[in-house]
């Protein structure tokens, strides 16, 4: 069991359910983030639940980056951070698309509480980030084209 436990906690790794076991850990933490922010910000601050919800979003999103760079994918020491920090928000920016449209879907066409469409988008937005990240921006081939090009 402490075997598993390391494995699962600790050290580097490119296999992809150790990754995703990771990810979702993350993605947990973000999730946490965005939701009390996404709360906090329309009942408190009395936003609009669409622009609380991609404010939440870009910070949850940061939360998720500097976790998962240090943590979830294999980086080399020497990648250009700022040009991952691009890519990885590009990704991010589709799941900000996405996070809104399905916000709106849920919300205002099924009429679902603005707290349960931010649940059932989160999921789906997850296996979007996830995968998309896993295998555009830190897989193999990705990141020795990037080291050729520095």
């Amino acid at each position: 069991m402490k075997k598993l436990i390391e494995i699962l906690f600790t050290g580097k790794t490119n296999q992809v359910l150790i990754q995703l076991f990771r990810y979702t850990f993350v993605g947990c933490f973000a999730f946490l983030v965005d939701f009390g922010l996404l709360f906090f910000l329309k009942e408190y601050c009395g936003l609009h639940y669409l622009l609380s919800a991609s404010l939440s979003f870009i910070i949850g999103l940061c939360v998720n980056y500097f976790i998962s760079i240090y943590w979830v994918f294999t980086s080399p020491e020497n990648k250009n951070r700022k040009l991952e920090f691009f890519y990885f928000g590009l990704i991010g920016v589709v799941g900000l698309g996405l996070n809104d449209l399905f916000m709106w879907l849920f919300t205002d066409k099924v009429a679902f509480h603005y707290l349960v469409s931010k649940i059932a988008t989160a999921v789906l937005v997850y296996l979007w980030n996830f995968f998309a990240r896993k295998y555009l921006l830190f897989n193999e081939k990705t990141i020795k084209n990037e080291q050729k090009e520095f």
